[in-house]
């Protein structure tokens, strides 16, 4: 009988600890080969939402929801769930700062960020990174950067959305004008955020937007029949930003006569956000 040396106890920390990470890193790999062969058939997310804890928001909070945000108040228990856990995490890791005198309320917070929890609600990666300070204006305000009076803007460099908060209610007032300035901001940053990062979320947003643009370029008469119909406003064909940032608008407010009109950009919209519940 041969006696085998035995290995120090730190060797088999590091042995069992690099066992632990090589497995880790198995599965990993093996979960992404498989989510890439999902969405290449199915077009969406093997999954949304990551096991955590999940955060609860406050009554206070919970309650601005509830009385002021339709899309919640239309979402299945277990949703509202996860919507307000995102909620809770997106206000944690943004900036608000008011301007010319407005003092942040709770109302501003819950209200302007439910609406990128909203558009983002398809996607597993929610954050918006591409956004990480919020000011906000009384009403309209002079903008440097192209020195006129603006609504809201988004400036990608500063990483920074802006907003008029009396603009900002009015596109919640009427909810089927297809105007809401809050949802055409967030829709540029969520365009922009989708061009820089690799997540499976942003690339499903960037194929879809580039199908969209090769539908428009096949269908001759397509382009022609958002002119005439009017239901787009003229400003969507300003440039391929706009034009993303319009549709998503349109598509929030009024699904159905979206979905009548232009079936086929709307699926491909539907598709953009992977928006599946909530009547869409």
């Amino acid at each position: 009988m041969i006696d085998l040396p035995k290995l120090p106890i730190e060797y088999l920390v590091m042995f069992g600890f690099l066992v632990f990470v090589l497995t880790g890193l198995m599965i990993y790999a093996l979960v992404n080969m498989v989510e890439t062969a999902y969405v290449m058939v199915f077009n969406k997310p093997l999954y949304r939402h990551s096991l955590g804890f999940v955060k609860k928001l406050p009554k206070h909070q919970k309650h601005i929801l509830e009385q002021q945000f339709l899309f919640y108040k239309r979402l299945p228990d277990k949703e509202q769930r996860f919507f307000e856990n995102r909620l809770f995490r997106f206000m944690a890791d943004k900036e608000f700062v008011g301007r010319q005198g407005v003092i942040i309320s709770e109302e501003m917070k819950v209200l302007i960020s439910a609406t990128a929890v909203m558009l983002t609600f398809g996607f597993r990666n929610f954050y918006i990174r591409s956004v990480k300070m919020i000011f906000i204006y009384p009403s309209e305000f002079y903008s440097e950067t192209n020195e006129a009076y603006h609504k809201g803007e988004y400036n990608f460099k500063l990483k920074a959305l802006v907003l008029s908060w009396t603009h900002f209610l009015e596109g919640y007032d009427i909810k089927n004008d297809n105007l809401n300035l809050g949802i055409h901001e967030f829709a540029h940053a969520i365009h922009l955020n989708s061009m820089r990062e690799k997540h499976i979320s942003a690339t499903i947003f960037a194929d879809a937007f580039y199908e969209i643009h090769d539908l428009l370029a096949s269908q001759e008469n397509l382009r022609e029949r958002m002119v005439s119909s009017e239901y787009f406003r003229k400003y969507a064909l300003t440039n391929p930003f706009e034009f993303v940032a319009v549709i998503i608008e349109t598509f929030i407010e009024t699904p159905r006569e979206f979905k009548s009109q232009f079936p086929d950009i709307y699926d491909k919209t539907k598709q953009m956000l992977n928006f599946n519940f909530a009547g869409y």
